[in-house]
């Protein structure tokens, strides 16, 4: 059997998957290198902090008396603003792709999408010169009825500028990006499964809980990782609602501070080793960040294989 020549247009194709494929591996390994450059850059830059006397960083205590505090108020403002965000943007993205009419949902998607474009330092501006003076008011009741909890402990602050209304901005900001990636998710459930459902006998809600929840468990949680990725690093909304102060378990109280608002606040003025600290948080961040997505892969993975949608 002789073998069939190629033609001029197989040849073309298989030169131009050639290519791609290059093209792509090139990308991938491109980005190891970045993130690679970054993490060795801010680990050399980071060694003066780490090995320095306690007593040249701030606070007098060393660098991790100092950074732990600044690590705190940032987990405490993400975990805030995914508990707030996660079931609003779900149950959005629901009423988009499930229940609203077409021509309601094409114009909400059309709104959600436009909120994820608004520049931070809007909503930074925004929860420093009308939420916090909206919201302090409710802190003093807070304050005053329930006291007794840890995380609602007074004097509350006046201002209105505490780690809670920070986690109510993020939460806002990350809002829109949930509600896209889910909304997106939810629309690529397989219409067989629905109807299949649906002849059975359930109704939408025991449908949507049955196929396109369990089919959109892995989007999900990659959607409340991006946005929680988004929460932990962001900057100027923070820096504009937080006034700064030392670690506190009240949410009310003026106090508490992130890592990447601290960056943004001291890095303009410092100066030698107060430099070295400042990169060597931005390190202690980005491991964060790393763990975190880290982990978000790991339980992405772990349930894929048994979606109850497959």
């Amino acid at each position: 059997m002789t073998a069939t020549p190629l033609t001029s247009t197989q040849g073309a194709g298989r030169a131009g998957d050639k290519v791609f494929s290059g093209a792509a591996l090139a990308a991938g390994c491109l980005i190891l290198a970045v993130l690679f450059g970054v993490a060795l850059f801010l680990v050399v830059q980071a060694i003066p902090a780490l090995t320095a006397p306690a007593d040249k960083i701030q606070g007098g205590q060393g660098f991790f008396a100092y950074i732990w505090p600044i690590v705190i108020g940032t987990l405490i403002a993400a975990v805030i603003a995914l508990v707030i965000a996660t079931p609003i943007a779900i149950g959005v993205a629901l009423f988009i792709s499930h229940f609203a009419p077409r021509s309601l949902a094409s114009g909400l998607g059309y709104v959600v999408d436009l909120l994820a474009a608004i520049p931070s330092v809007v909503y930074g501006a925004w929860g420093a010169a009308f939420l916090a003076k909206e919201i302090a008011p409710a802190y003093g009741w807070l304050a005053d009825n329930m006291g007794g909890l840890p995380i609602f402990e007074g004097p509350a602050s006046t201002t209105g500028k505490t780690i809670l209304t920070a986690g109510i901005v993020l939460a806002v900001m990350v809002l829109p990006i949930i509600t896209s990636l889910s909304r997106e998710i939810f629309l690529q459930t397989p219409k067989l499964h629905e109807e299949a459902a649906l002849a059975l006998g359930a109704t939408r809600w025991e449908m949507i809980k049955m196929a396109v929840l369990p089919f959109a468990r892995p989007g999900i949680i990659s959607a409340v990782m991006l946005g929680l990725g988004r929460a932990l690093g962001e900057t100027m909304a923070v820096a504009l609602v937080l006034s700064s102060g030392a670690l506190t378990a009240s949410l009310i109280q003026s106090g508490n501070q992130t890592i990447a608002a601290e960056i943004a606040l001291n890095f303009p003025e410092a100066s030698g080793i107060k430099v070295s600290t400042l990169i060597a948080a931005g390190l202690v961040l980005f491991i964060i960040t790393l763990a975190v997505n880290m982990i978000a892969r790991w339980v992405i993975t772990r349930h894929k294989e048994f979606s109850g949608a497959n």
